[in-house]
C-alpha cells in the first residue's frame, strides 16, 4: 500500500519547484492516482495497446518510467515473442524504488531498467514508445527532436502512446478544465492549500499544450495516423502510428 501524499499540506514559505526526489517516490503511487483523472485506466489500456502492437523480436520503451507502472501492464500483456522493455528515467530515486518493485513482479518479458535522460537513450528497433506523462517536463523546443528520434526507431506499423496534460485554445474551456481538474483533487482528499501549493510548485516544470499542437508536430516528425484515444479534462492520451508501408531506417 503506498504512503499517503501530503507533500503540500502545510504552508510553505516558499514553494520549490516540482522534482522527483525521494519525498516524492515515496507518495508517487498515491499522488498521481488522486491528481491525473482516468490514470488507472490509461495504465490499464496501455498494456492493451501493447498486446495488439508489439511485434516479435522488438522492444518496446517505457520513456519516463517513474515506478514503471506502463512497463508492467505492457509486461503482463505482450504476448509476441522475444520482446523486451526498455525502462528510462533520470530520477535516481524513482529508479531505485522501480528495481525492488520489478524484482517483486512475476512478469517474464525481460525489463531494462535505465537511469537516464531520454534525450540521451537510443530508439532502435521498436515496436511500442510510450511517453506517459513525460514530454510534459521536456523543454518545449526540446520536443519535436526527441519525437524525431522515437519516429525512425519505430518499426513500420510501431505505436507511439503519450499521455499529457494539455491546454484549450479557448480561454474559457480551459479555466472550466482547470477548475474541472481542481475539483477532482478536491473530491480525492487534497485541501484547496494543496492544490494551490501543488500548482505553484509546478509551474515553469510542467509546460502544457494544446492537442492541435501535439498533433501537428507528431505529423511533422512522420506519423501517418495521430488521434486522442482518451481525454478527461485537462488529460489526454494520443496514439501515433508509424506507417505500415515506410522502410525501415537504417
Amino acid at each position: 500500500m503506498s504512503n499517503h501524499d501530503n507533500i503540500y499540506a502545510n504552508p510553505l514559505g516558499q514553494v520549490a519547484g516540482f522534482e522527483f526526489d525521494r519525498q516524492v517516490v515515496q507518495v508517487f503511487p498515491d499522488m498521481i492516482k488522486r491528481s491525473v483523472p482516468g490514470y488507472t485506466t490509461m495504465v490499464a489500456m496501455i498494456g492493451t495497446l501493447a498486446e495488439r502492437y508489439a511485434q516479435a523480436g522488438s522492444r518496446c520503451y517505457d520513456l519516463g518510467s517513474s515506478l514503471c507502472a506502463a512497463t508492467l501492464a505492457m509486461r503482463h500483456r505482450i504476448p509476441a515473442a522475444d520482446c523486451e522493455i526498455i525502462a528510462v528515467d533520470n530520477s535516481k530515486a524513482m529508479v531505485d524504488q522501480a528495481h525492488t518493485i520489478l524484482e517483486a513482479d512475476s512478469g517474464e518479458v525481460p525489463v531494462h531498467l535505465i537511469c537516464d535522460n531520454l534525450q540521451d537513450v537510443t530508439i532502435e528497433n521498436a515496436s511500442v514508445v510510450v511517453l506517459n506523462f513525460t514530454l510534459q517536463f521536456i523543454p518545449v523546443e526540446e520536443r519535436e527532436e526527441i519525437l524525431q528520434k522515437i519516429h525512425d526507431g519505430l518499426r513500420p506499423g510501431g505505436i507511439l502512446i503519450i499521455s499529457e496534460k494539455v491546454d484549450f485554445a479557448d480561454k474559457a474551456h480551459n479555466e472550466l478544465m482547470i477548475e474541472l481538474h481542481h475539483s477532482f483533487k478536491a473530491a480525492n482528499g487534497y485541501s484547496a492549500l494543496e492544490i494551490a501549493q501543488k500548482r505553484s510548485a509546478l509551474e515553469n516544470v510542467l509546460i502544457p499544450e494544446t492537442l492541435d499542437t501535439h498533433r501537428t508536430r507528431l505529423k511533422n516528425v512522420g506519423f501517418t495516423s495521430v488521434d486522442v484515444w482518451f481525454q478527461c479534462f485537462n488529460f489526454a492520451s494520443l496514439i501515433a502510428i508509424k506507417g505500415a508501408s515506410e522502410k525501415p531506417e537504417k
